[in-house]
């Protein structure tokens, strides 16, 4: 028998410190290989550990809520000799978790890494565990509307994937006026609920109880845009009612982790590049009718699609269009991006983040679609990883999920521009002399004046607002 002390690992992107989130085994428990036995905050996102060691473990050397350096021994496990870690080099995590990719669940488990005890210089960012997870990870409220549609999921993996929740922030679809509201009777029980196994963990994820739901689907069965209705309804009686006044005079929060990178970007931003903001108003209604048309397509089945997939592909091409809005400033030169790493502001239970989807100008409108739901939900479940935060070219923020006409956006650090998109409701606007209900939405666009000359930056949103205007221009 033997003691390791395993110390917190550098888990890439060179972070030096992290914070014990939750622990997930306890002194006498035993681990397996590649078994999740803790969750870290680093300054970009929560990261589980996998454990290299098989055995028992004898001590947790750090509580919950501390932060330590690279290198601090977090953990003693008590291990066989023969049982410790094998020499073969550990693959990069995919996702900062454990649980791996329904695509990879019935592959063999990947060996784990190599580590010396107590090496301080250690690295492991997780190899996909294949071994028992515990199921008390903790689930964080999503701060807006539940109204994300979500994609039916894959083959079930090896182990149960993580609950998905509804992503409430940026990769929403906006509210709208005519919203249908909530059945005001309870659905017959004489009568038994139909719905799909993705369906019915759908409701349960969003807390809906199915037998209240009005059926909508061919055969008399629940489906998403049912639940996700239900949902939304809810969510809105939620919103209105008062809460418990406090009982402490003032609450102090703690400043770390993802909170205060965040401090530490915005103020580098605002103080660094001049910002210069426009704004156009618009009629989304053929976008919203074109939003529609792709919900009914069957090349679209299973994949969300909301306006913000037309603003997105209406972003990457205006930036075709008027190509130094995607760019950078070094101070010794201006570097102009042919390529679209897509960001896209997320609002997530532990701040905002800005995740970004990789070579979009070349995306079809599906695959699009899908990496953006996929950017989303990773998003709200805490698993975004550094890599896929860093490389963005320019950023798309939709505030209209929570209902604001506009804003002035804060550009992300080393881009030159980024849109917000408001909220889309109906209003009176004037259509060939007549005033007519029409969906109306107010674009805004804020850019770094060093790079984008007005000129420039008016012609780049009236392309986008043209594109919102009228999709088909996207067919040339």
């Amino acid at each position: 028998m033997s003691e390791i002390r395993f110390p917190l690992p550098d888990v890439g992107e060179g972070l030096t410190e992290a914070e014990i989130v939750q622990w997930r085994v306890a002194p006498g428990d035993r681990i397996a290989l590649d078994q999740v036995f803790v969750e870290i905050e680093t300054a970009k996102s929560l990261v589980e550990l996998p454990s290299a060691y098989e055995g028992t473990v004898a001590e947790l050397l750090v509580e919950e809520g501390r932060t330590v350096d690279v290198g601090t021994p977090i953990l003693v496990i008590r291990t066989d000799a023969a049982n410790g870690m094998s020499s073969a080099p550990a693959a990069p995590a995919s996702s900062g978790t454990a649980a791996a990719a329904p695509s990879e669940a019935a592959a063999p488990p990947a060996p784990p890494a190599a580590a010396a005890e107590e090496a301080g210089g250690a690295v492991l960012v997780g190899h996909g565990s294949t071994g028992p997870t515990n199921s008390r990870r903790r689930r964080h409220p999503s701060p807006g509307g539940a109204h994300e549609h979500l994609a039916p999921p894959a083959p079930a993996p090896a182990e149960p994937a993580p609950a998905r929740l509804p992503a409430s922030a940026i990769a929403a679809e906006p509210p709208v006026a005519t919203a249908p509201s909530r059945p005001a009777e309870r659905y017959d029980a004489g009568v038994p609920v139909i719905a799909k196994p993705p369906i019915r963990k759908l409701a349960k994820d969003l807390g809906v109880d199915l037998s209240r739901v009005t059926p909508t689907g061919p055969i008399g069965d629940i489906t998403r845009d049912d639940v996700i209705r239900d949902a939304q309804q809810a969510s809105v009686f939620r919103n209105i009612q008062t809460p418990e006044a406090p009982t402490d005079r003032e609450t102090r929060i703690p400043v770390k982790g993802v909170r205060k990178a965040i401090a530490q970007t915005m103020v580098q931003s605002a103080y660094s590049a001049p910002h210069v903001s426009v704004f156009v108003d618009v009629d989304a209604t053929r976008t919203m009718e074109f939003v529609k048309r792709l919900k009914a397509s069957p090349d679209f089945a299973g994949v969300k699609v909301s306006p913000l997939l037309i603003m997105a592909k209406a972003m990457i091409w205006a930036a075709r269009r008027n190509p130094t809005v995607n760019a950078q400033w070094t101070d010794d030169e201006i570097i102009v991006k042919h390529y679209v790493n897509l960001g896209v502001a997320a609002a997530t239970p532990r701040g905002l983040i800005v995740p970004n989807v990789k070579e979009a100008q070349a995306m079809s409108m599906v695959e699009l679609a899908a990496a953006l739901e996929q950017l989303t939900l990773t998003a709200r479940e805490g698993k975004t990883q550094p890599a896929e935060m860093q490389g963005g070219t320019i950023t798309i923020t939709n505030i209209g999920v929570f209902g604001m006409d506009t804003g002035t956006p804060i550009l992300n650090t080393g881009e030159v521009a980024i849109v917000a998109l408001g909220t889309i409701k109906q209003k009176p606007w004037v259509v060939d002399g007549e005033v007519r209900p029409r969906y109306v939405t107010t674009i805004g666009g804020s850019f770094d004046h060093r790079v984008v000359d007005g000129d420039v930056a008016s012609r780049f949103l009236a392309d986008v607002a043209s594109i919102i205007e009228e999709p088909a221009l996207l067919l040339e």
